[in-house]
This record gives C-alpha cells, sequence and structure tokens, in this order.
C-alpha cells in the first residue's frame, strides 16, 4: 500500500469531516429556486442557484425534510400567498451536510419568507424605473378605444375560472348585447408566465385582424403568484401592442406594472366584462334618449301642422257657398260656370242658374238693368 493510499469510503469521510469542520454550524444563504420537487414521503428535494447575467455562479442541491416542510411550506405561503416555486429568491436557513453515497447537501432548517417579498419589490421598482426611462409607461394611452368595441382579443389560460366567468358574464349580459371574442391561449402563472402572455399579445399583433381591444385576464392569486405581472418582458409587450390593452389580473389591492403600461385596468375579469357592456348601456340610453327627443319633436310639429289645418278647414267652411244658401241667400251661376256677383257683363239671352238653398233654377236674361 502507498503511502497516501486509501479507499473511497475514507476519502470521503475525510471530506465529510472538512464539510462539518468547515461550516459547523447553520447559515443563512440567498440564492434562487432552480427546481423543486416533493416527493411521496413529503421530502422536499430543491436545486438551488446563484447566477449573473444568465451564467451560474453557484449550484447545490437543498433538502427541507418531510415534518419541517410542512410548517416551511404553510409559513412561506401564509406570508408571501404563494408557495414555493421555481424562480424565486430565498434566503434560507441551511447546514452544510456531505454523505459519502449521496454527496453534498444543504439541509435546511429555516426560511424567511420576507426576503423573497423584498426581492420581488425591488425588482419591481427597478423594472419601474426602466419602463419610465424607456417612455412605455404612457404609451398605450395614445390610443383610443372605439365607442362600441365589439372584437375582443382575449389572452388567459383556457381553463381558468376568470376566463370562463368573464366569458358568461359578458355574454349573457341582460340587454342582449352581442361581442366576438378570440382566445390566444397563455400561461397566467409561474416562470414562464411574462413570455408567454408577451408571445401571445405578438400573435395578436401579427393576426391580421383588426381587434377593437386585447384583453389579459387571470382570476386573482397570491402576491409571489402574481408577481409575473410586474415583469419588463410582458410590461413592454403591452406597450408596444398596436391596440388597446386591458387588464384584469384578479387583484384587490397592488396594482402590477402590466396595470400601469396597459391602457385602461380593473380589478377581477367579471368586473372588466361589465366594462364593456356598460359601454353599450350607456349608449343605448343615449339612442333612447335621442329617439324620444326626436318622437317629441315629430309629435310638436304634427300638432302644429294639425292646428293650420284646423284653421284651414274652419276658413274653408266659413266660405262655403252652401253656408249662405242655409241662411237664404242664394247665388247665381253664368252660362260659363263663374259665380256672378255684379250684372256687369251680363246681356239680354244670358243663360244663368240660380241656386237656393233647396234647389236651383236654370233661367234665360230677359233684359239687364242697372
Amino acid at each position: 500500500m502507498k503511502e497516501n493510499e486509501t479507499d473511497l469510503l475514507g476519502l470521503l469521510t475525510v471530506v465529510r469531516a472538512g464539510v462539518e469542520n468547515a461550516v459547523p454550524e447553520a447559515v443563512w444563504v440567498r440564492s434562487e429556486i432552480a427546481s423543486i420537487s416533493v416527493r411521496r414521503n413529503g421530502h422536499c428535494y430543491m436545486d438551488l442557484v446563484q447566477s449573473e447575467d444568465g451564467e451560474v455562479l453557484a449550484q447545490s442541491r437543498a433538502i427541507i425534510w418531510a415534518g419541517l416542510f410542512r410548517q416551511l411550506s404553510l409559513f412561506f405561503s401564509s406570508v408571501t400567498g404563494s408557495e414555493l416555486s421555481v424562480g424565486q429568491q430565498v434566503l434560507l436557513l441551511v447546514k452544510a451536510n456531505y454523505n459519502p453515497i449521496y454527496g453534498f447537501s444543504l439541509i435546511v432548517e429555516d426560511i424567511d419568507p420576507e426576503y423573497t417579498l423584498g426581492d420581488a419589490q425591488r425588482k419591481r421598482m427597478e423594472t419601474l424605473e426602466r419602463l419610465r426611462k424607456e417612455g412605455l409607461l404612457d404609451a398605450q394611452k395614445k390610443l383610443s378605444l372605439p365607442a362600441l368595441p365589439y372584437r375582443l382579443a382575449v389572452i388567459s389560460a383556457p381553463d381558468a375560472a376568470g376566463y370562463r366567468d368573464f366569458e358568461r358574464h359578458l355574454k349573457d349580459n341582460e340587454y342582449g348585447f352581442r361581442f366576438s371574442t378570440t382566445l390566444y391561449p397563455a400561461t397566467m402563472q409561474g416562470a414562464a408566465c411574462a413570455e408567454s402572455v408577451a408571445g401571445a399579445l405578438a400573435q395578436v399583433a401579427e393576426s391580421g385582424v383588426k381587434y377593437d381591444a386585447v384583453l389579459i385576464l387571470r382570476g386573482g392569486g397570491g402576491q409571489l403568484d402574481l408577481s409575473c405581472f410586474d415583469e419588463y418582458v410582458m410590461c413592454a409587450a403591452i406597450a408596444a401592442n398596436p391596440y388597446p390593452v386591458l387588464t384584469a389580473i384578479g387583484h384587490d389591492q397592488d396594482t402590477h406594472l402590466c396595470d400601469m403600461v396597459s391602457y385602461a385596468y380593473v380589478k377581477t375579469p367579471t368586473a372588466l366584462a361589465d366594462w364593456f357592456i356598460d359601454i353599450y348601456a350607456r349608449e343605448d340610453t343615449r339612442l333612447n334618449g335621442l329617439r324620444q327627443r326626436l318622437r317629441n319633436v315629430r309629435l310638436t310639429r304634427l300638432a302644429l301642422m294639425q292646428g293650420r289645418l284646423d284653421v284651414l278647414r274652419a276658413r274653408l267652411n266659413a266660405a262655403d257657398p252652401r253656408r249662405l244658401l242655409e241662411k237664404g241667400y242664394v247665388l247665381a251661376v253664368g252660362g260659363n260656370g263663374r259665380l256672378l256677383s255684379s250684372v256687369t257683363g251680363v246681356c239680354a239671352g244670358d243663360k244663368v242658374t240660380v241656386f237656393f238653398r233647396d234647389g236651383k233654377l236654370r233661367t234665360t236674361v230677359e233684359s239687364v238693368e242697372i
């Protein structure tokens, strides 16, 4: 046997001792969750990474044993409103562990959810400043929505409750208003959300269909679940879209960056359905008002015309020759059918018809005396 010769177990036992001596106590470690899996036995296994400019600088496996994982996951979700998931920045209390069979790993003993929230807020502020510098916050506000938006592109998960609620509320409205909606499916949570929504926005712009508006719908969720709606790639895609983009993310308190760059936003998908229905209802009320005003104007004009006709009828009745005959007067009509109001122009031998109340006489003029 050589002087520095040993077997594998012996070597790895030395390595384990070195690791345990180098890091004898638990330490707080900042990292990003690259993958996470909960086994049937309840143990949680994660891959933690540290990267910079897209390059991985460090990577390690981490384990949360089943008994502790139940406690930590409940604690984390109660503070953040979200489950532990890929892409999150976390601050973990870990103890270094080396096993000759399974290799190096970090055993998680605690988690600080406030760090995760703080990191998300820091990224949000950085993105907001970038959007402001690039002039993207007001780009959508320069667009105009048609007076009666009808053709709508909807970006949502096909099986999302918020999308189904929106469709049902919009199309079963009490007024019977009709809308056309086309779904562009997208992932609405997790690490793929921002890119997926941005891709759907690009599909809308490239579809060749002239939409009146684009709607981004999600039925709510925890604070971290919704953090993807603060990401730059989604916000920039909204700002660059040629159609007015309206968002309804389902949050009750916070306003996300995608809301700030959009044309308009409301809290929930159902509220957005009401927003469009109200546009039509207001226009319907306006048209009904105009219709009533036109009806009133027509009725007024008809009444005026009827009054004038009544006056003319009264004048005609007053000038009716039959009224004179009824009073005992007679009317003489010459042979040419013209009423005789004077003897001037009448000659002997002319035919004259004399009208009485109860009949007429046909006579011949024997002489004219003036």
